[in-house]
């Protein structure tokens, strides 16, 4: 979901939230842990290339993801981190030009793609509240993230996100709540809906943050300020389905969920490839 609100304010930041893998060197496809029942094409130790990573810092398999089912793989996306800390890092070389420097560049990976996400939910949540206070509180938030991810790599060692992130979740409550309260809802009690089957079922102001929806069926429901912060929906069913109201979905969440070219995404979300 997005507005003028934010699309004015912060254009310069949700560009560096979109992956641009050319200006990458890899980093998820070798700083990452995975393994392979989850989607990826092998068990891959942490910091380890993926046997399919080119010397360009490129997939050779990149367009037969879909026929080999690497869902882990067409699901991932880093919220622009990948590119971010390859910049950040690049006096420093690559992983691959200067192993020596390879763990300082991961760490700065990771930390840049837990700000980003923050980044991603802040953005959003600016735009859904009218609340003077609330505003003035995201918006130095999001110039706290900003000076974090500037401070890196050098300040790697001394970054401890735990206490951004407290004040971030706050904020992500708090607006989460308000929602529930304007459309009349309140916050599911029971989070566990694999394979659930919600058809055309009216979800509107429903809070699903953090639920494990697993291969949930959202065909035809009505799903506007429907709350996926943080819900698993992997194999979810939402084709024909419109998702352009939901608030807190992220392109990852919607690269692992099935859909088609009827399902509408909001405006800053992409349609997968293969729903096409």
């Amino acid at each position: 979901m997005t507005n003028k609100k934010t699309e004015n304010k912060y254009a310069d930041y949700a560009l560096k939230l979109k992956i641009d893998c050319k200006n990458c060197s890899g980093l998820c496809c070798v700083s990452l842990y995975c393994i392979k029942t989850d989607g990826f094409p092998a068990d891959k130790e942490a910091g380890i290339p993926c046997a399919y990573l080119n010397s360009d810092y490129g997939c050779n398999i990149h367009s037969k993801l879909s026929e080999k089912n690497y869902k882990g793989c067409i699901a991932y996306d880093c919220f622009g981190a990948g590119q971010r800390a390859t910049q950040l890092c690049l006096t420093n070389g690559t992983w691959k030009t200067n192993p020596k420097q390879a763990d300082i560049i991961f760490e700065t990976f990771m930390i840049v793609f837990q700000l980003h996400q923050m980044l991603w939910y802040l953005m959003e949540a600016f735009q859904l509240t009218s609340d003077n206070k609330l505003e003035s509180t995201i918006d130095q938030l999001i110039q706290e993230n900003e000076q974090i991810a500037e401070m890196l790599p050098e300040n790697c060692s001394k970054t401890d996100l735990s206490a951004y992130r407290l004040k971030v979740n706050t904020v992500l409550k708090q607006i989460s709540s308000a929602i529930s309260i304007s459309t009349s809802t309140s916050r599911h009690s029971d989070m566990m809906y694999l394979g659930k089957n919600f058809k055309k079922a009216n979800l509107d102001g429903k809070d699903f943050s953090m639920s494990l929806m697993i291969a949930s069926n959202f065909t035809g429901c009505s799903l506007k300020k429907t709350n996926f912060l943080g819900a698993d929906i992997r194999d979810a069913n939402v084709k024909d389905t419109d998702l352009s109201e939901s608030i807190f979905l992220t392109q990852m969440q919607i690269n692992s969920a099935i859909g088609n070219k009827n399902t509408r995404l909001p405006d800053n979300l992409s349609r997968p490839a293969a729903w096409f």
